[in-house]
This record gives structure tokens, sequence and C-alpha cells, in this order.
């Protein structure tokens, strides 16, 4: 299943699913069903299994996603329900970041075996760890703000994982059974900003920094998370490309090890680390500029792709 988070002329953000083309919205698709049914609580069984908000709906858990399959099946053969309507074009609806605001935003730096060594490091014995934040986030329609505060705009493009279950402690050999899916995310940093201290995160955390999407692919869908070839290009010239064969440190162990550090929730979202080829190690170096257009693609998931857009002013801090 892919999922989304979707919304209409501004309207309030929903979860759905794209099928053929066609997005179901997963609530009213579930509601109907259960009215169609005849079950007198339809609303509130709705409300508290296959409800509106993407977060609240992972942790439903997989009955969740099982309510939700249903509520698909019935979507495709009625379309309308009431007045109601359960399937949108395409066009008719914006599609927003598959989880719009994470509880926690977990990257993992020097994963990719080239990239390392391309920035002149050895080979780490545990994973580098640092994070972003919800506010970074954005969707695979929404352009990338460059913000007037450096002239080094660079991309990474990562292969992320998103958390179905709450997590601690949790063995290599059962981590998958906690991951719900895999998405797209281009964690764009900022490098001179990342580099004024040894500490990355300020060059990382500024605001719209992480493209995400299209959508989520269900964990039933996508078994194996090695093999994926993983691709980017800045205005159809390539710029990094890999494989998630290649991880130094691989979903499932990343899955036991941080959840040895923390619980992780469902929701939380993973990005596993960049390949080599980022814009501050290139020679000359290369930086991403007004109207760029970035792609990433990786294998069994889709194809992401923002355009950068200047901003002319910062916000006044008051």
């Amino acid at each position: 299943m892919k999922l989304i988070t979707f919304s209409r002329e501004g309207i309030r953000q929903k979860v759905g699913a794209i099928v053929n083309e066609k997005v179901i919205d997963l609530h009213v698709a579930y509601k109907s069903l259960l009215t169609f049914e005849g079950k007198i609580r339809a609303q509130q069984i709705a409300d508290a299994f296959v409800p509106e908000d993407m977060i609240e709906f992972l942790q439903g858990g997989d009955e969740s996603i099982e309510f939700a399959k249903k509520g698909i099946e019935y979507a495709l053969k009625n379309e309308t329900d009431s007045g109601y309507r359960l399937v949108y074009d395409l066009n008719e609806v914006k599609v927003e970041a598959p989880v719009p605001a994470p509880g926690k935003m977990i990257c993992v730096g020097h994963n990719y075996r080239e990239h390392i060594l391309e920035m002149k490091r050895e080979l780490p014995p545990y994973p580098v760890i640092f994070a972003k934040f919800a506010n970074t986030v954005i969707g695979p329609q929404d352009d990338i703000p460059f913000f007037p505060i450096s002239e080094q705009l660079d991309y990474e493009a990562e292969f992320a994982f998103v958390i179905g279950k709450r997590a601690r402690n949790v063995s290599q050999a059962d981590a998958l059974d906690y991951v719900v899916g895999y998405t797209i995310v281009n964690d764009v940093t900022y490098r001179d900003i990342q580099r004024r201290t040894l500490q990355w995160l300020q060059g990382k955390t500024v605001e719209g920094s992480a493209p995400m999407g299209p959508w989520l692919v269900t964990s039933d869908e996508l078994q194996v998370p090695s093999g994926l070839e993983v691709v980017l290009t800045v205005n159809g010239k390539e710029r990094q490309r890999s494989n998630t064969a290649n991880l130094v440190f691989s979903v499932q162990y990343l899955v036991e090890f941080l959840s040895n550090l923390m619980t992780l929730e469902p929701g939380d979202i993973i990005l596993t680390g960049t390949p080599g080829g980022v814009g501050v190690a290139r020679n000359p170096q290369v930086f991403l500029n007004d109207g760029d257009v970035v792609k990433i693609e990786i294998d069994k998931i889709g194809v992401l792709e923002n355009r950068v857009a200047s901003v002319k002013e910062t916000a006044e801090v008051k």
C-alpha cells in the first residue's frame, strides 16, 4: 500500500492511499464501509481505527492497516457514498509529506562506504547520529526554500524508514517487524552553517530542509530493504548513485542500535544516510541554486522531485 497525507484547497490534512492514480480518503472510506455494514457507531469506530492523522493511524499498527485495506476495497466500488467523496483524482489534491509531523527524525551520517571515503574518513565503529526536526518537513509538491543565510545549499538523497510500533531493546532478528514502511527524504543541508561548529545540527534544521515523499510504501509490499538503487539528479544530471546494499549499518542494525538508546514510537523516521557525490565533496564544489530541480529515485519506492526557490527575506525575530 502507498500511504500518503493529502489536503484539498487548503483544508486539513488527511491520511490517504494511492491506487491506480486515484487517492482514497481512508477515514471516510472505512466509515462508509462500517455504515454499509450497519454499524451504529461507525463514526467512533472509524475515528479510533482509521483516524485522519497519520501518526494516530500508525499507532493503530497492523490492525489499522488491515481495516484501511478493507476501506480501499469498498471505495473502489463506491467512489461516493451518502454525498461524501471516498475517491479523488490525483490532480484534485495536494500530496503532502507522508508523515508531516514526526515525533523524531533521526539521521545517520557516514553510512555509505563511498561517501565516507569521499569525506576522507574511516568506517565508523558505531553509527553517527544527529537529528532534524518536524519544522524541516515539506512535501513532494513543495519547493525547497533557500534562505539568504548561506550560499552553500547541498543535497543528500536518503532512503528512510518509518517506525510502526513502539520499539525498545529490539533485536536485529525482530527489527523489521517494527518498520511500517519506507519513503524518500532529501536531507538538504546548509554546508557552511553545518561546518561552523563541530556539531552539525544548525546546518541540518533550517526550515523546509527535509523534502519527504512521495508516499510511504508499506513493509508488506517492500519486505527487503537491501539491494535498492538510489539515484539523485540535479537538472537531469546525475550527482549521486548507490545501492542500499552498500549501507555500513543496515535497517535492522539501526533499529536495534537506536531502540537500545531510546524508545522509538510510531511515526518516527530514520534517515539511513546519503551516498557519495554530495556537492561539498566534489572538485570543484557545486551547490544548489534558485530554480534547480532535485530528483531522487529509489527502487520500489518511487520519485521525490522538488525545485529550489530562493526566499528573498528572512522572518523578523521578535
